[in-house]
């Protein structure tokens, strides 16, 4: 038997964009084990390209920026009689175009960034709240590290994503079994990534603080997330999932110091 034990189980997967996403790898993951994937994109210029993919699951254009389209696929999927064992939330915008100092962040920028990386969690879960079997899974990426300020002022916005899986667990006990978590995954080679301004110097030096000197691969972090969607992970609720390769453990790496005081 497999060991995530999922097959013919639904879930609603947010965040493909291309085959080096987590969100993608994670449901690869999820369709080799039998399960069957939801899709939706953020906007429809994605639809055609994301649907090669997955060419034979459903998709849904849900903007989490309008409120309304999350109404609209919540409807339609309980239309059609749809229970979804899991949701992944592996959504994510800052507009980084143009860096700026932390103090100097405005606020039309942060108010985007929050609503879309952290608000949507909050909001597709309650709009998705009858849809969800009594013992569904959400999972929600985050950041190994929120102090870590070469991300700018979406550290702290991961931040509030982190505490908000713990009151949405709190908030869902009430009335089910339906679990949060979140994957706080080290730097990973994505191409949301690419656009952070100094990442590349950032990831080659995070890759030399692992414990095994090699970069965190994405599908590491798709593994976890689809162990945390199963029901394998049943007593994980409210928490979040360090995925880092050992990084955070490995800070004063005696190479990596070396190397820096040899060029002091």
């Amino acid at each position: 038997m497999d060991f995530l034990n999922v097959k013919d189980q639904t879930f609603f997967i947010t965040g493909v964009a291309n085959k080096k996403s987590v969100a993608y790898l994670s449901a690869k993951v999820l369709e080799e084990a039998g399960a069957k994937l939801i899709f939706s994109v953020q906007k429809e210029d994605q639809l055609a390209k994301v649907e090669k993919l997955f060419p034979e699951s459903d998709f849904y254009l849900m903007d989490v920026e309008r409120e309304e389209t999350i109404t609209q696929v919540a409807s339609s999927l309980s239309e059609k009689g749809i229970k979804l064992s899991g949701l992944l939330h592996s959504i994510a915008f800052a507009n980084l175009m143009e860096p700026k100092p932390f103090h100097e962040t405005s606020w039309e920028d942060w108010a985007q960034a929050d609503r879309i990386s952290c608000f949507s969690l909050s909001q597709i879960s309650g709009k998705f709240k009858e849809l969800f079997h009594e013992n569904a899974s959400v999972v929600t990426i985050s950041i190994s590290d929120t102090l870590a300020t070469s991300y700018g002022y979406m550290g702290p916005i991961k931040a509030s994503l982190d505490a908000s899986v713990a009151y949405l667990a709190k908030s869902f006990s009430e009335f089910s079994k339906v679990r949060f978590n979140a994957v706080c995954a080290g730097p990973l080679k994505t191409s949301a990534s690419a656009g952070i301004p100094g990442y590349i110097d950032n990831y080659i030096f995070a890759e030399q603080l692992t414990l095994r000197k090699e970069a965190l691969k994405t599908t590491e972090v798709a593994n976890t997330v689809a162990f945390l969607l199963s029901e394998r992970s049943s007593g994980i609720n409210g928490t979040g999932i360090r995925v880092d390769a050992g990084l955070r453990a490995n800070g004063f790496d005696q190479k990596v110091v070396k190397t820096v005081a040899d060029h002091l």
